[in-house]
Formats: C-alpha cells, sequence, structure tokens
C-alpha cells in the first residue's frame, strides 16, 4: 500500500495543475491519529477560493488509496512562496509561468499598496528581464499579466508573497 504521505503529495493544486500539494508548498503534514489520516495544508493567501478542491481532492484520492482521511487548515505560520521547491519552479517555467523571486521579508504591520509592484521579472519562454507588467492581477490573485518586450510573448508571474 502507497503511504498516506505519498499519496497526499500526489494531489495537484486545482489553479496550477502542474505543481503538486508538495512542491506548491501548501501540504504541512500527513500523520496519523488513530485509524485516520490528517493531513495539514496551508492557504497561499486569505480567502484562497482553491482550498476547498484542494481539501476535497486530498480526502477523495486517500479514501481511494483505503485510507480514512481528515483535512485540517493552519493559517500560521502563514504561506510563502518561498516555499515552492525547486522542482515546482521548474513545472511553472516549463508551462510557461514566471516562478517568483524571493519573498520580501517584513517585520510588523504590512502596509497596503494599491500600486504595482516593482518586480525583476524575467520571461519563461525567452529568458530576457525585459518585461512589462499589464496588470496587477491575472486569472487568480496570486498572478501577475505581463508581456515580454523582446520576444512579446504574454505570461503570468506567480507573485511573491
Amino acid at each position: 500500500m502507497t503511504t498516506a504521505y505519498a499519496v497526499a503529495a500526489s494531489v495537484t493544486d486545482p489553479e496550477m495543475p502542474m505543481l503538486t500539494l508538495e512542491d506548491l508548498g501548501v501540504l504541512r503534514d500527513v500523520r496519523r491519529e488513530g485509524s485516520e489520516v490528517v493531513v495539514t495544508i496551508t492557504p497561499t493567501y486569505s480567502g484562497c477560493p482553491a482550498m476547498a478542491t484542494m481539501r476535497d481532492d486530498l480526502v477523495h484520492k486517500l479514501v481511494d488509496a483505503g485510507y480514512t482521511a481528515r483535512v485540517e487548515i493552519a493559517l500560521s505560520p502563514a504561506w510563502s512562496s518561498d516555499w515552492i521547491t525547486e522542482r515546482g519552479r521548474a513545472a511553472l517555467r516549463a508551462h510557461g509561468l514566471s516562478a517568483p523571486g524571493p519573498a520580501p521579508s517584513r517585520g510588523g504591520p504590512i502596509p497596503l499598496t494599491l500600486m504595482p509592484l516593482a518586480r525583476a521579472v524575467t520571461c519563461p519562454q525567452c529568458g530576457s528581464a525585459r518585461t512589462e507588467l499589464t496588470s496587477e492581477y491575472g486569472a487568480t490573485a496570486c498572478k501577475a499579466l505581463y508581456r515580454c518586450a523582446d520576444c512579446l510573448e504574454p505570461f503570468e508571474h506567480v507573485k511573491e508573497i
């Protein structure tokens, strides 16, 4: 029988299916509590609409593998894009998305910035650093839309959080 961790680690993100929950860094823990497997995940940001689907996908896959499962949500520590694995970053680039750089380190209150953030973003198609922000929000709130000034291809950038 496959281990419960291996089953949970194989579940993919519903918004970026090239990433497993493990590669995205949201899979925090898989443990036994009596006859039940308890999986802990952390949202990429407050109010992430994919959390319900992640939970359901985890439970279904674990039940299909013969486990009784429950999913818990951990909000602390807050998820960081730094938790995306190197394998996950490579998968993002292979699918035409720009992987996040290092997350900004902040102490204390985090200011609400309504203007677009300055980011050093490289085109995942041609590698050029000559990129232009076209929209601070892409298909999901955790991605921004860019266009390469050299190859002219549009692409999404996974934001640093």
